[in-house]
């Protein structure tokens, strides 16, 4: 088999696009071609694919190498590519038998000496493919976060040897297990008794947080505007399981989940004098920022 398709996600915003990873071998000098709008960090995966395949114990192919991820015109970031590309590069090769390839969808950084190290939007991805019905096998590191999706098929692996043995039938692959959420040894929301008079303040902010309503609050430095938002959150009542989990998605894609704070509302305090660019984290995202607002 000259050809393997393997499937991952890209993250485009809150986001998981559908990702197809295609693996063509072909006869001719010897060259590894990564096309499909690869960023800096996916064209540097030819070389940690190519090392951690040789110290896993399979044969790299000396040969015309040209992996496809498509829809090329989505920007792939992250080195979360390397294990879909490693593993379709097997079954391109026969070392590993392709006809299992489109029950799962693998994301995963390798490590040179064949380990999975933790990719960012585990959780978010684990949303995505549990509409496609299909499996989602993520590194061992990021299982815990991804299992957080309810009702989705999570896989556990901890090196590109596990899922290869996994795919051919020989050690089934641990389902993943949620991180355990204690509520408890989570950070206390700050008390609204704690803030003295500003009785007109503190009933506007009772009625913002009965009704779900926006609150604008205007005044010199020093009057407790800040001092008034951090306490809005130990009003209000608990998260729903929708808005932890796409919460807790949210925080997946920049990297920051963690586990004590799930299920807990989010409290942000940027600068009076940040710009708009700043606050949604740069040019190019506040341009996809409007573009997904004009609609």
């Amino acid at each position: 088999m000259s050809l393997a398709i393997a499937h991952s996600r890209a993250l485009a915003g809150m986001q998981a696009e559908p990702v197809t990873v295609e693996l063509h071998v072909a006869n001719g000098n010897a060259s590894f071609n990564l096309v499909g709008l690869p960023e800096v960090e996916v064209r540097e995966s030819r070389d940690r694919v190519r090392a951690a395949i040789q110290t896993a114990g399979f044969e790299f192919p000396y040969r015309k190498l040209t992996a496809n991820l498509a829809p090329a015109e989505i920007p792939k970031e992250s080195g979360r590519f390397d294990l879909p590309i490693a593993i379709s590069l097997l079954a391109a090769t026969g070392q590993l038998p392709g006809e299992r390839l489109s029950e799962f969808e693998f994301a995963g950084e390798l490590g040179l000496n064949g380990d999975l190290r933790p990719v960012r939007g585990a959780l978010a991805m684990a949303l995505a493919a549990k509409s496609a019905n299909r499996v989602l096998i993520v590194p061992a590191a990021s299982a815990g976060e991804a299992a957080l999706a309810p009702g989705a098929q999570v896989l556990s692996a901890r090196s590109l040897l596990e899922v290869a043995a996994h795919i051919a039938g020989r050690a089934p692959l641990p389902a993943a297990v949620a991180r355990e959420c204690d509520a408890a040894n989570a950070p206390l929301y700050p008390d609204l008794s704690d803030v003295r008079g500003q009785a007109q303040a503190k009933r506007a902010l009772e009625i913002a947080a009965a009704g779900r309503h926006n609150l604008l609050l205007v005044g010199p430095p020093g009057t407790g505007k800040s001092m008034l938002a951090h306490r809005l959150p130990g009003i209000l009542p608990p998260m729903s399981e929708r808005e932890a989990i796409e919460s807790a998605a949210l925080r997946s894609l920049v990297g920051k989940f963690s586990a004590s704070e799930f299920g807990h509302r989010p409290i942000r305090s940027p600068h009076h004098s940040a710009s708009a660019a700043a606050l949604v984290g740069g040019v190019a995202k506040l341009t996809l920022f409007k573009k997904v607002h004009a609609f």
